[in-house]
């Protein structure tokens, strides 16, 4: 995992752009300015809040396999997440199904309670997600809230010191 650079910008606009990877996100492909915006987010956190997502590559042949990291969002969302660190994770459609969305997962909660101490984080799942709610699961995340962002349904997941073990 690595902070994303501008050579990052083609895999992960190929990997936005691609209908099965975003079904369960925004439902539709995003633009390359779409996911240009993306990147430029993605490395904005790192500069303000000191923590943001990582490109994800095989360590084998550097390969892109997708994205993962945390992020404060400022989402209209009900009940508000404040600034509580929010998890997600995206895989490219050939890396699914390989275990890489746990171990990414998993390397990033690791960072996050080294750097910043054990502390609650949340993440936001569709229902219909059941790949990525097995991941949250994994990794410790339980069900607390279930609410409409942006007109579709989703639910909230929280992983408290009391609710984290290691993930499986």
């Amino acid at each position: 995992m690595r902070i994303p650079t501008l050579g990052d910008f083609e895999d992960s606009a190929g990997m936005w752009g691609d209908p099965e990877v975003v079904r369960y996100i925004s439902g539709r492909p995003f633009s390359s300015e779409e996911s240009w915006a993306r990147l430029l987010r993605h490395v904005g956190h790192w500069q303000l809040v000191g923590y943001g997502f990582w490109t994800v590559h095989l360590r084998h042949s550097d390969e892109f396999v997708g994205e993962v990291g945390f992020a404060n969002f400022r989402r209209n969302i009900e009940p508000a997440l404040g600034d509580t660190p929010e998890i997600g994770w995206a895989l490219s459609r050939a890396a699914r199904g390989k275990g890489y969305g746990k171990e990414a997962a998993q390397a990033a909660i690791a960072w996050m309670e080294a750097s910043y101490g054990p502390a609650r984080t949340v993440c936001i799942i569709q229902p219909e997600n059941a790949a990525s709610l097995r991941v949250a699961e994994k990794c410790g995340y339980a069900e607390y809230a279930r609410t409409t962002y942006k007109d579709s349904p989703v639910i909230l997941l929280e992983r408290r010191m009391k609710f984290a073990r290691a993930c499986r």
